[in-house]
């Protein structure tokens, strides 16, 4: 995913931004929430942690992330649609107590911070849409400190064929349908096509340990239709 101004990923995800926490609220029923959290438990982010979540989107999970480091930590939340971080910006500027966030538009092939700089960091729904997995993995190896983790939650393929078979179903008939109510069929027609091109569990596993990781599991949740790559530098 490069931040260029014509790159398609992002403008589909700068027209979203008004409806995205909507939308994912109910084409989740809620779930989503239960599984950043999940993520956020998983990169192992402690009070005073300087934390990143890359492909922040409209926020949340960078905030789940900054309740977590509490006032004596920081979170940067970087993404590379602007409109995405502007809905996190005002979400940020009404939370209470107030959260130590920097927003940040960014190049996930390209991050603009110091080597070995992060204590933990974060990724939800971010990098299956990555034109280069293993150019971003490879980045996020370069910010992390030593010994730190990475949490990088996302849609999976199940490999059982009647999850799969549900979750096509699922995408066709209900995914489709609520956003062709908001006006936004094509952009959200988008996921099944890219779950085909996304690596299954084991392959990013691979790919994290070719990009320098020392340790890779990938944990399949909600009936393998999701899934959690933890990687330790």
């Amino acid at each position: 995913m490069t931040a260029t101004t014509r790159s398609p990923v992002r403008e589909i995800f700068n027209r979203i931004a008004p409806v995205y926490d909507r939308l994912n609220d109910w084409l989740s029923l809620g779930q989503h929430r239960i599984w950043k959290q999940m993520a956020v438990k998983w990169s192992d982010a402690q009070p005073g942690d300087i934390c990143l979540d890359l492909c922040c989107g409209s926020g949340d999970l960078a905030m789940l992330l900054a309740r977590q480091v509490r006032t004596t930590g920081k979170v940067f939340g970087a993404d590379f649609a602007s409109e995405q971080l502007a809905i996190a910006h005002r979400r940020c500027q009404t939370s209470y107590p107030p959260l130590a966030i920097d927003w940040v538009e960014a190049d996930a092939l390209n991050l603009p911070f110091d080597d070995n700089y992060f204590d933990a960091a974060t990724i939800g729904y971010g990098l299956r849409n990555i034109s280069d997995i293993p150019r971003c993995l490879g980045e996020l190896h370069r910010v992390l400190k030593p010994g730190s983790k990475a949490a990088i939650l996302d849609f999976h393929r199940p490999g059982d064929r009647l999850a799969r078979t549900f979750q096509q179903y699922y995408l066709e008939n209900i995914v489709v349908p609520v956003a062709r109510h908001f006006g936004l069929t094509a952009e959200y027609a988008y996921i099944a096509p890219s779950l085909d091109r996304f690596p299954t569990g084991q392959e990013q596993v691979r790919l994290a340990r070719q990009a320098g990781f020392s340790n890779a599991i990938h944990y399949p949740i909600a009936g393998g239709m999701m899934g959690v790559l933890v990687i330790t530098k």
